[in-house]
This record gives structure tokens, C-alpha cells and sequence, in this order.
């Protein structure tokens, strides 16, 4: 996978993996704001065949709030992407962006503090699947 993202394989299809990862982050406090079907745009598009694709945003209400009192310029890394996908091997892998991976691009104690709040939310999430 990524060093920037943690990833699992999911057992089951795409549609089970979207509705179970969504579930998952509701139950740790993290809402889906957005959703983007890669394939289908990019076959109206551009008339690209490509393996399914989606990529949701979610976003903890609360932690949003705080990240943006103290750095508004923050919204620009926010949501945080969830992508749902199936691999040609027909596996299933949910990904979820590792919040530290965007340490190096943050210079604020404050904002340190509530990425390493939400990554273990982030992780319980994908891990329950």
C-alpha cells in the first residue's frame, strides 16, 4: 500500500465495503460529506473503462472545528479521503489517509495534537471492517 495511507483487503464487494467503511467512521464520530465515483466520471469524461472507484470525504465535525480555529488554511487538506476500489485480482480495498502523513507540511503544536487524536478514530474505523 501507501506511506500515506492505511489500507485494508475487504471481504466482500464494493457496495459492502462503502456502506460498511461509512458505518464504521459514523460510529467513531466521522460524517461522509462527499462522494466521487472516479470510474463513472472519468468514463463521461473522458470515455475511460476503468475497475471501480470511489472516493468519499469524511470529516469529524468536531475535530474540523477545532483544525480550523487554529489554522484556517487547513480546509485545504480536508476531508479526509476514504477510498473504496477493486483491484483486477477482484479484492476489495478500502484506504484511509494517514492524518500524520501530513505532519512535515504542519508547523503547529496545536494541530499536532488533534491529528494524533484523530488517527486512532481513523483506524478503529478500518480496522472494524
Amino acid at each position: 500500500m501507501s506511506e500515506y495511507g492505511m489500507s485494508t483487503v475487504f471481504d466482500g464487494d464494493m457496495a459492502e465495503a462503502e456502506a460498511a467503511i461509512t458505518d464504521a467512521l459514523k460510529a467513531v464520530g466521522f460524517g461522509i460529506l462527499t462522494r466521487i465515483d472516479v470510474a463513472d466520471t472519468l468514463k463521461k469524461k473522458i470515455d475511460v473503462d476503468r475497475s471501480p472507484y470511489v472516493i468519499l470525504g469524511a470529516c469529524n465535525p468536531n475535530l474540523a472545528n477545532q483544525a480550523l480555529n487554529l489554522e484556517p488554511e487547513l480546509g485545504l487538506m480536508l476531508p479526509c479521503n476514504v477510498i473504496v476500489y477493486s483491484e483486477k485480482n477482484g479484492q476489495t480495498i478500502v484506504s484511509i489517509i494517514d492524518p500524520e502523513s501530513m505532519g512535515g507540511m504542519i508547523d503547529n503544536a496545536a494541530l499536532e495534537c488533534l491529528v494524533k487524536e484523530a488517527k486512532p478514530l481513523l483506524m478503529q474505523a478500518l480496522r472494524s471492517i
